[in-house]
């Protein structure tokens, strides 16, 4: 399974950011990667780089593994809300856009990356005007998709509580995720 670069980059930048440059030089030393932590935007990286960079960051950090894949779920939203504005702007509310993940969004992502394997994200209505959103990835990244929700819901400013359900047996790789608008957000 590959993921594409430039999810490697905003990743090394987060960590340079949120942490330091030497942690950043020292993940990268420690992981067992195929391109030696030389990746282009464009380029196309085995998934497995990812685990190794964040396993040795949450080793040196002391955070945990599913914490720092929140974290940076939500810092790759607001990175793609500045890299791609035409796909956020245009919307009026976080559930506008998350209907639009797989039968637009994710169709314009393909166009232009074909080898990539991308979630799958189905959506409904559920009670009281709450969405239900279901994660389904060969991944199991749930924790990232997660930290992508919330970073969604927070560049909206809208008040929302976000419970999440792992079916069983699914280690984060189906997940249901129910967001309950004005409701107080909460790390579920």
């Amino acid at each position: 399974v590959f993921m594409k670069g430039i999810i490697f980059r905003e990743f090394i930048g987060m960590v340079e950011s949120s942490f330091s440059l030497e942690i950043a030089d020292a993940i990268i030393t420690a992981s067992n990667l195929k391109t030696n932590g030389a990746y282009t935007s464009v380029g196309t990286y085995p998934h497995e780089d990812m685990v190794e960079l964040v396993t040795h960051l949450a080793a040196r950090t002391n955070i945990s593994v599913p914490d720092l894949l929140r974290a940076f779920g939500h810092h790759l939203f607001d990175r793609f809300a500045l890299i791609h504005p035409e796909y956020i702007t245009t919307q009026a509310s976080a559930f506008e856009l998350l209907r639009l993940l797989d039968g637009h969004i994710h169709v314009e992502v393909r166009k232009l990356y074909a080898e990539v394997e991308l979630p799958s994200f189905d959506h409904r209505a559920g009670p009281d005007g709450s969405m239900i959103l279901v994660y389904r990835s060969t991944r199991a990244l749930a924790d990232f998709a997660e930290g992508m929700l919330h970073g969604c819901i927070d560049h909206f400013k809208e008040p929302m509580q976000v419970d999440r359900y792992d079916l069983p047996g699914s280690n984060g790789a189906h997940t249901e995720f129910t967001l309950k608008p004005g409701a107080h957000a909460s790390a579920g």
